[in-house]
């Protein structure tokens, strides 16, 4: 079995915010899927702290992983044993490569086990005050500053022509740069919800304001984990 294992937004939410569900999974398998192995080795003494981190198996899994890359993981599956798939935070294969692994178990009858967690991609939507019956999410913008004002203008128009709610995401230390061209390239009644440190009981921040009233009031994000959304 594939085991699809949510992981904290921060590692400040209590554990008590999360299904027991997890600590049981994640205590069945010494074997585990893992974009990082730092993080990974976190999240798994965040919710099994007895869990032996010497008998962790890790498996890289990122943007680059291909199927020859992991070739002894999927053998080691076909044979009985089962994994478990660490995002780096929130749920695994939303803006996260874990897709990858669960196509290959479909394609090899393996089962897989979703379990609930947080998602900063839902939680923003669902705090925005936006339309959460149709939306998208875009991913990441582009870095080529040309091509990033073209999606931004393109996300606005979308957001007037058809009423889907626009949600997007930054590399964190891009994060006042992509404020500064949201505030120079959108109208200025658009609106736009910032969610950044979402779940974190003290910085969680969530924001729905114009653009021209964004502009009266910068918010530092900075290395700080956030979601925009675009909306009416």
């Amino acid at each position: 079995m594939l085991f699809l294992l949510p992981a904290y937004l921060s590692e400040n939410t209590s554990i008590t915010h999360f299904s027991p569900v997890i600590k049981e999974y994640i205590m069945q398998t010494d074997y585990f899927f893992v974009e990082n192995e730092k993080t990974a080795r976190k999240v798994v003494k965040f919710f099994a702290p007895e869990k032996k981190q010497s008998d962790l198996k890790l498996f890289l899994l990122d943007k680059y992983t291909e199927n020859a890359d992991i070739k002894e993981a999927q053998q080691l599956m076909l044979k009985g044993q089962d994994f478990g798939l660490l995002s780096e935070a929130g749920l695994p294969c939303i803006a996260d490569p874990g897709n990858l692994m669960v196509k290959w178990c479909h394609e090899k009858n393996i089962r897989v086990i979703p379990i609930s967690g947080p998602s900063s991609i839902i939680l923003a939507l669902i705090s925005s005050g936006f339309n959460g019956q149709e939306f998208t999410f875009n991913g990441y913008l582009p870095i080529d500053k040309s091509d990033k004002k073209k999606q931004i203008v393109h996300l606005e128009s979308l957001v007037q022509k058809t009423g889907y709610s626009q949600i997007f995401m930054e590399t964190p230390y891009r994060n006042n740069q992509l404020f500064e061209d949201l505030t120079k390239f959108l109208s200025p009644n658009t609106k736009l919800c910032i969610a950044a440190n979402i779940n974190d009981p003290e910085l969680e921040f969530i924001k729905t304001k114009t653009i021209k009233d964004w502009q009266k009031q910068k918010p530092e994000l900075h290395k700080i984990p956030a979601v925009f959304v675009l909306g009416k």
